[in-house]
C-alpha cells in the first residue's frame, strides 16, 4: 500500500468502501459490548458504575451508528471519512482508558481495533503515525499517574504495549498490502479475460469454419453460427450431447474414435437429417432441419487444459461440398483450349495409328509381332477412350426426363452385369422398396451405376452379398440408392479429391469416372455422395471398422 487509497483503481474502490462499511459495523458492536460490560456484572447492574462511562459508551454508539450510516448512504471523499473514524476511535478509548484507571483497567488492547483499520485501509505512514500517538499517550499517562503517586512506574508494560501496537501494525498493513496487490492482479486478469472472451466471441460469431466445444464425453458447450447452420441446428442449441442426437451419429462415431486413438484427426461425414421422427424425442434441446443434407470436412483437436481437472477439445467444420465444386471448375477452367484441340490433334493421328494396326495384323503371322501389335492397338484405345472421356468434359449432355421406374431398371442391370462380368450369381445384392418412379434419364443412370459398380467389384471380397445396391425411401426425403461393397473405406487423404478431374489411385485409370458420374447426377438433377459409416464389423486389431457407401440421392418428383 504505497500511496493510499487514491492510487487504488475504481474497482478496487468499491472494496474499500465494503471493508469501511465492516469497521463501522463492528465499532456498532463493540460500543455495544462495552455498554453492556460497565454496566452489568453477574449480578445485574454494577453499583458502582461510573455515570462517565456509561455516557462515553453511549455517545460512542452514537457516534459509531452515525459512521455506520454515512459509509452506507455517502460514499465519497473516502480518505476523510476514514481518518474521522480513526480520530473518534482513538479520542473516546483514550476517554475510557483514562477514566477506567489507565493500564491496570485493562482498556489498553481496544486501541487495536482503529490502529488494525488504519493498517488495512491508510497508507503505511499514517498508520504508524496514529501508533506513535497511542504509545506516546499511553507512556504520558503512564508518567502522570506516577507524578500524582498514583501507580508504581508502569512504564514498561506500556512500553510493551507500544511495541506491540507497532509490530501487529505493520504485519497488518503488509499482509493487506499484499491482498490488495493479488486483488488487483486478479481484476487485471480478468479484464483480459472479458477481452479475449469479446475477441473469441467475435471470431467464432464471423469465422467461416464451423466451431464446436466439447468435452471427452461429447458434451457440447459452445458452437458458432457457423457450425449450427452446417449441422442443420433449430434455436441455436449449444447445450446437448453428440451421442443423444440422432442427425449427427456419424459426427459423435469419429469423435468418439479420435478421442479414442487421438491418431488421425480428420475425418469426413455426411449430416443428414432423422430417419425416423421418434428420434427426435430423445432429447428436447435438439431440433434439426428435415431437408439437411451436408458433408464436411471434420478436424479434432485437444486444448492444453493440464492441471484444470477437465477436458476440453475443438471440433473444426468446414462444409467441402463448395470447396470440391470450386476446385472442380479451376481445373475445367485451365482445360477449355486444351480440350478444344485434343479432337484434331491427338484423335486423328489415333485413328491413323489404330487403322495401321489393324492392317499390319491381316499380314501378320508372327506371334511375337502379333502381341506387340495387340499391346499397340490396346493402349491406342485406352488413349482413345481417355480422349473421349476428355471430350464430355466439355459436352453438357442433355437428359431425356422421362420417368424411370427404378425397380425394373436396377434388376435388369444387376443381372446384365453379373453375366457380363462373370461374378458369382449371389455376390451382388439388391435391395428394393416400394418407389415411385424418379425423373433420370436411363442411358445416364446406367452409365453412372456402370462406373460405381466397376469401382465395386475391384475392391470387394468376392463373397456372398459383398456389392450391394440398396434402395431406401423415407419418409418427407428424397429417395436414395446406396451402392458399397465389404471393402475398406476409402482414405481421407483420397477423399478430399475423390470427384476431382484427372484424380486417380490406379495406374489404368483416368480419373474422370467418378467426376463424369457426378457430372451426370447433376445434369438430372440428383446428387452422388460419398459417406462414411460404421457397419458394425470389426477389423484385425478388435476395434470397429470404417466402410463407406457412394449414395445417389434423386430428385423430389414433386421438384418436376
Amino acid at each position: 500500500m504505497e500511496s493510499g487509497h487514491s492510487a487504488v483503481p475504481a474497482e478496487s474502490r468499491a472494496s474499500f468502501w465494503r471493508s469501511l462499511q465492516t469497521l463501522s459495523i463492528s465499532r456498532v458492536v463493540i460500543a455495544l459490548v462495552l455498554l453492556v460490560y460497565l454496566s452489568f456484572d453477574r449480578n445485574g447492574l454494577r453499583a458502582d458504575s461510573s455515570y462517565l462511562n456509561l455516557q462515553i459508551c453511549v455517545v460512542y454508539l452514537v457516534v459509531a451508528l452515525g459512521y455506520a450510516l454515512l459509509a452506507v448512504y455517502w460514499q465519497q471523499r473516502f480518505r476523510w471519512q476514514l481518518l474521522s473514524q480513526i480520530a473518534a476511535d482513538l479520542a473516546i478509548i483514550s476517554l475510557l482508558f483514562i477514566v477506567g484507571g489507565g493500564l491496570r483497567s485493562g482498556l489498553a488492547i481496544l486501541y487495536l481495533f482503529p490502529l488494525a483499520g488504519a493498517a488495512i485501509l491508510a497508507p503505511l505512514l499514517l498508520s504508524l503515525f496514529c501508533t506513535a500517538l497511542v504509545a506516546l499517550f499511553m507512556l504520558g499517562e503512564s508518567i502522570w499517574r506516577v507524578l500524582m503517586m498514583e501507580s508504581e512506574r508502569p512504564f514498561l508494560q506500556a512500553g510493551l504495549y507500544g511495541a506491540a501496537f507497532f509490530a501487529a501494525v505493520l504485519v497488518v498493513n503488509r499482509l493487506a498490502a499484499r491482498l490488495i496487490g493479488q486483488e488487483e492482479l486478479a481484476m487485471q486478469r480478468g479484464v483480459e479475460v472479458n477481452v479475449q472472451q469479446a475477441v473469441n466471441q467475435l471470431v467464432m460469431a464471423n469465422v467461416g469454419d464451423g466451431i464446436l466445444v466439447a468435452d471427452g464425453a461429447g458434451h457440447i458447450y459452445a458452437s458458432n453460427p457457423a457450425a449450427q447452420q452446417m449441422l442443420g441446428m433449430l434455436g441455436g442449441q449449444s447445450d446437448f450431447r453428440l451421442a443423444d442426437a440422432g442427425a449427427l451419429a456419424p459426427l459423435a462415431e469419429a469423435y468418439a474414435a479420435w478421442s479414442t486413438e487421438r491418431s488421425r484427426s480428420t475425418a469426413y461425414i455426411t449430416i443428414k437429417p432423422y430417419a425416423d421422427d421418434s428420434l427426435q424425442q430423445v432429447t428436447a434441446a435438439w431440433s434439426v432441419r428435415r431437408d439437411l443434407s451436408a458433408h464436411l470436412k471434420v478436424r479434432f483437436a485437444a486444448v492444453d487444459t493440464a492441471g484444470l481437472g477437465t477436458e476440453r477439445s475443438v471440433i473444426f467444420l468446414q462444409d467441402v461440398t463448395g470447396i470440391e465444386n470450386q476446385a472442380q471448375q479451376l481445373k475445367l477452367a485451365s482445360m477449355g483450349r486444351l480440350t478444344a484441340s485434343i479432337a484434331h490433334e491427338v484423335r486423328n493421328p489415333l485413328s491413323a495409328i489404330g487403322h495401321a494396326t489393324a492392317l499390319l495384323g491381316e499380314d501378320m503371322t508372327d506371334g511375337v509381332q502379333t502381341r506387340l501389335l495387340k499391346i499397340i492397338g490396346d493402349n491406342v484405345s485406352r488413349v482413345n477412350r481417355m480422349v473421349e472421356d476428355i471430350l464430355q468434359l466439355s459436352r453438357k449432355v442433355q437428359p431425356h426426363n422421362e420417368p424411370l421406374a427404378l425397380e425394373g431398371f436396377l434388376t435388369e442391370l444387376v443381372q446384365e452385369f453379373t453375366e457380363t462380368h462373370g461374378l458369382p450369381a449371389d455376390m451382388l445384392g439388391l435391395t428394393l422398396v416400394p418407389a415411385g418412379p424418379v425423373r433420370f434419364d436411363a442411358l445416364h443412370l446406367r452409365e453412372v451405376l456402370l462406373n460405381l459398380l466397376n469401382n465395386a467389384v475391384r475392391y470387394a471380397s468376392g463373397g456372398p452379398r459383398s456389392i450391394r445396391l440398396d434402395l431406401r425411401s423415407v419418409p418427407s426425403r428424397p429417395l436414395e440408392l446406396h451402392v458399397q461393397d465389404d471393402g475398406p473405406g476409402i482414405e481421407p487423404e483420397v477423399r478430399a479429391h475423390l470427384f476431382e478431374p484427372f484424380y486417380t489411385t490406379s495406374s489404368k485409370g483416368t480419373g474422370l469416372g467418378l467426376y463424369l458420374a457426378r457430372e451426370l447426377c447433376l445434369n438430372n438433377e440428383a446428387r452422388l455422395d460419398y459417406e462414411y459409416r460404421f457397419d458394425g464389423q470389426q477389423d484385425g486389431a478388435g476395434k470397429p471398422r470404417s466402410s463407406g457407401r457412394f449414395v445417389i440421392t434423386f430428385a423430389h418428383p414433386a421438384q418436376k
